[in-house]
């Protein structure tokens, strides 16, 4: 197949997840042309992988370039040029609409394609709601040949807030077991930690929604009982509030505020424990990243956070905001070096039913069934 991916070519989740699925289809065959202002974080060569820039011009007259009509333009241009079979959009604002218009205006020219809209978590629990989004979302999803959300959670919250006329498939995140897994980084871990300290660890685009403070605070609490270090990676809004925060509690000659890294696997591997204290996740793919090294996981009880941490079994979850809970758990997974080896191979075992390896056909499957479907809708007009 000739596939299109439309996606955000950031470290979160969905720019993430839109990036690991067309690498995977390419290994299999598959033609993937990505479709985005900017190459995608996790984007590398492969003979079947091509990149489209989404070139945006700007002019005076414009406070905010028309970003939405610039990528519709590009759709049009990709599409009918390469011969595609299927597009597929991660994060339905605003590339559902985008691809939408995009579709009326390749009728127009002979060439009719489907696409599917994956859904990630805030272009509908947050953006999505807002009611100057809301019916160009609502509108968009319903003129989808499929939709799929990422969790159940997010099935459900779309269905409650969005009048979807459709089915939503579930298919969850999945994780690269080939790179994302426990490896010998010892010498690292004796350079941040040289007198046998435990690591914590925090990953995240540091929005006000992924609550970095309460993250400083659990840890906070558990360094009063256990020497500890803790490594947050990524960068964001929420940066400054909370290094002030540190600085405030003063703990920073114990923290390392790391940016965005891409060998996110490498810190993994030396981290003991990993924190995410979200508002929401739709699905806490930084989670399973972290529980595919070996990295049990304290959390949030959010969202679609239940369906991959088990209570007890790979960590433990929290009410948002119970700092309290979070570092009494916290804890007890770091007192105990028995106690904290069963819970790092109950966290890698669990990843086994996300890896990459069993989620990847699953899509396959959508688009050949959607292509098909498409097909014989075409036919039957004619």
């Amino acid at each position: 197949m000739k596939i299109g991916i439309v996606c955000y070519p950031t470290f979160g989740g969905s720019g993430v997840l839109a990036t690991e699925l067309g690498m995977a289809l390419s290994e299999k065959g598959h033609e993937v042309h990505f479709i985005t202002y900017q190459q995608p974080v996790r984007l590398h060569f492969h003979p079947n992988v091509y990149y489209h820039e989404v070139s945006v011009p700007t002019y005076p007259l414009f406070d905010f370039p028309p970003y939405e009509t610039v990528l519709t333009g590009t759709l049009v241009d990709v599409i009918s040029n390469n011969n595609l079979d299927i597009l597929h959009v991660h994060y339905a604002i605003p590339h559902a609409s985008a691809a939408y218009f995009a579709m009326q205006i390749l009728k127009k020219q002979g060439k009719d394609i489907p696409f599917i809209t994956t859904l990630h978590g805030t272009d509908i629990t947050l953006v999505g709601r807002d009611p100057k989004y809301m019916p160009v979302v609502t509108f968009s999803m319903n003129e989808s040949a499929a939709i799929t959300a990422v969790s159940d959670n997010l099935k459900e919250e779309t269905y409650r807030w969005f009048k979807i006329e459709k089915d939503i498939h579930v298919i969850p995140n999945f994780v690269d077991t080939m790179r994302f897994q426990h490896s010998d980084k010892e010498h690292f871990k004796k350079m941040l930690a040289p007198n046998g300290e435990r690591i914590l660890a925090h990953v995240s685009n540091f929005r006000k929604v992924k609550r970095v403070e309460d993250v400083i605070h659990v840890f906070e609490q558990v360094r009063k009982v256990i020497p500890s270090k803790l490594l947050m990676i990524g960068d964001g809004p929420e940066r400054p509030n909370a290094e002030e925060l540190c600085r405030t509690l003063g703990v920073c000659n114990d923290i390392r505020f790391l940016g965005k890294q891409e060998q996110v696997d490498e810190i993994l591997s030396i981290t003991d424990l990993f924190v995410l204290p979200s508002e929401y996740e739709s699905f806490g793919l930084a989670a399973l990243e972290a529980m595919a090294c070996g990295v049990p996981v304290i959390s949030t009880n959010t969202g679609g956070l239940p369906e991959i941490n088990v209570q007890g079994v790979t960590g433990y979850l929290s009410d948002v905001g119970d700092i309290a809970d979070m570092a009494k758990n916290a804890i007890n997974v770091l007192s105990d070096d028995d106690r904290l080896e069963t819970f790092k191979e109950n966290a890698l075992q669990h990843t086994k039913n996300f890896e990459r390896k069993n989620i990847v056909p699953i899509y396959e499957q959508l688009y050949q069934q959607v292509i098909a479907e498409y097909s014989k809708k075409k036919l039957a007009i004619l």
